[in-house]
């Protein structure tokens, strides 16, 4: 290849990160890199301070009715950034889900079949992985969970790195199996990192059932259903359930479609889409990450913690999604994705073991009181996902052979 030649792919390759999915995924790498380098540096007394200062003061929270506990955790701006800010990833997630329930992959019994039964196991396997590195020990046993989710945006970005080299039926396998992933990490949250208060939760569940009505008498005023999102959020950061949640149930209540063939669903998770994966996550990211190594030597990721949940994301995940969808398709329970070979679905499965985003988020919530154990948990998921996308790379490198799908697309970078 001449020298213009390789200028030319380079320019070309440099263009398409911009232009594909692999964007975000370097994004959500740089900013994790920046917070770690800020919070080991001169100014991680700065940077900590900017997210666990006091914003109001206690005297203010005194003075608003609900649960005093829980409205004191936002006088900070990390609790503010946690508990109202990822309202709207969470919120984008749910409207993703609900329209591949309707008129998605999800609505087909022989295309959801395999994702499904694919992100079960994939959430089971890294909880049995993590279990057995830390022999069950009470101390650890909240972050059980940590491991059991994948980060779409960071997982598909590496596959937009790749190009069109990764066949279609497998990157929408990927995606398929992230969003259901998502839907069982809401159910984890929901379930096991919530306290609930009753009158609360039946205050939530009316607001909740006025904005279904809204749904079934066509309100197609997106104004209304705004004002009534803010309210069951309130509501539900006061149930004792996480408030993210709040985000997940009003996304279900979005109309997705009207006689006009109006979409309300489509055109605001369109709207919303860029403002999560450019604005929220990477905040999220920057005040989650950044994890101090003061003291902390390569012996640390052989702590039980770290190990546990790195072990989870890089082993549990690919041999519990990777061992599904070969016994599924070896007993003829599904068919296997078109136009991919084993080794394909083995790559794929390696990079579901990105748990970036909501393996941080849940990390959070296990290890609240702990900083040190959280700050552990922030080790094993960095070193698991990064471990897991540097192999999962390789692998379907190292694999794909696609020609005739890249050729057809003047974006995709050569590679």
């Amino acid at each position: 290849m001449s020298e213009p030649s390789i200028i030319k792919s380079a320019v070309r390759n440099f263009k398409a990160l911009f232009k594909a999915d692999a964007f975000e995924g370097i994004l959500l790498i740089a900013v994790a890199l920046v917070a770690i380098i800020i919070a080991n540096s001169g100014v991680a007394g700065a940077y900590r301070g900017l997210f666990e200062g006091s914003l109001f003061g206690r005297d203010f929270w005194l003075s608003v009715p609900g649960n005093i506990d829980k409205l004191m955790y936002l006088d900070t701006l990390h609790g503010w950034i946690n508990d109202g800010l990822m309202v709207i990833f969470f919120f984008v997630v749910g409207l993703e889900v609900k329209r591949e329930l309707i008129s998605g992959n999800l609505s087909d019994p022989a295309q959801r079949t395999l994702p499904i039964l694919a992100a079960a196991a994939g959430m089971a396997m890294p909880i049995l992985v993590f279990l057995a590195v830390t022999g069950g020990a009470s101390d650890y046993r909240a972050g059980m969970a940590i491991p059991a989710a994948t980060d779409i945006a960071f997982a598909m970005g590496v596959i937009g790195l790749l190009g069109t080299r990764v066949p279609k039926s497998l990157r929408l396998f990927l995606l398929t199996v992230a969003i259901v992933d998502d839907i069982g990490a809401v159910a984890i949250i929901a379930i096991f990192y919530s306290e609930p208060k009753i009158m609360w939760l039946l205050i939530s569940l009316g607001v909740f059932l006025v904005m279904l009505a809204m749904n079934r008498a066509r309100v197609r005023h997106l104004s209304l259903f705004v004002i009534a999102t803010i309210i069951l959020w309130y509501c539900v950061l006061n149930s004792g359930v996480h408030a993210t949640i709040a985000g997940v149930l009003a996304a279900f209540t979005i109309p997705m479609h009207s006689k006009d063939g109006y979409s309300m669903l489509e055109n605001v998770e369109h709207s919303l889409v860029p403002w999560s994966a450019y604005l929220v996550v990477p905040i999220f990211g920057f005040a989650n990450a950044g994890v101090s190594l003061d003291g902390l030597g390569l012996s640390a990721l052989l702590d039980p913690l770290p190990l546990a949940i790195a072990a989870g994301l890089v082993v549990g995940k690919q041999v519990g999604i990777f061992s599904t969808v070969w016994a599924s398709v070896k007993l003829g329970i599904v068919k296997m994705p078109a136009g991919c070979s084993w080794p394909e679905v083995w790559g794929v499965s390696i990079l579901c073991g990105i748990g970036f985003t909501m393996s941080l988020f849940i990390g959070e919530l296990a290890f609240d009181g702990s900083p040190f154990l959280r700050d552990e948990a922030k080790i094993g998921i960095l070193t698991g996902s990064l471990i897991s996308a540097v192999l999962g790379y390789i692998v379907l490198r190292l694999t794909t052979t696609h020609p005739e799908e890249a050729a057809d697309d003047p974006n995709s970078p050569v590679v």
